[in-house]
């Protein structure tokens, strides 16, 4: 996970990698490009997992959750803007922060709900 600072609410909080899908390009491979870029880690696998709107009846913005599978370090994070710290937080980690408001965006959220709620004893046990 990425602990960043965003100027809109004025806080810290801890976000997953996420980003815009060029024109051109697939879902799949913005999400892999962008863990990459903002973590220095590449993906073994990406699963998608739901498709959801963020503020439904205001504006049309598919958002899509994508979860990985196996990691590699391939070096530092390329997009320095959006690095900040770069952590692997455990899922057992995620309830406290979510209690202590540390948690930010909708995608990061709706992620790691999913992981909880689908997890199996032992099968899931980090986030990124």
């Amino acid at each position: 996970m990425l602990w960043r600072y965003r100027f809109v609410p004025d806080k810290w909080g801890w976000e997953l990698p996420g980003g815009i899908v060029d024109a051109g390009e697939e879902a799949l491979a913005t999400a892999m490009r962008e863990t990459e870029e903002e973590t220095g880690w590449r993906p073994a696998l990406l699963e998608h997992v739901v498709t959801y709107q963020p503020m439904v009846g205001m504006v049309d913005s598919p958002h899509e959750i994508f979860v990985g599978h196996g990691a590699e370090h391939v070096g530092d994070p390329t997009d320095v803007e959006e690095a900040g710290h770069v952590a692997w937080v455990p899922l057992s980690d995620v309830p406290g922060l979510m209690a202590r408001d540390e948690l930010m965006g909708s995608g990061t959220l709706v992620a790691l709900l999913h992981l909880l709620a689908n997890r199996r004893t032992g099968s899931v046990t980090a986030a990124s």
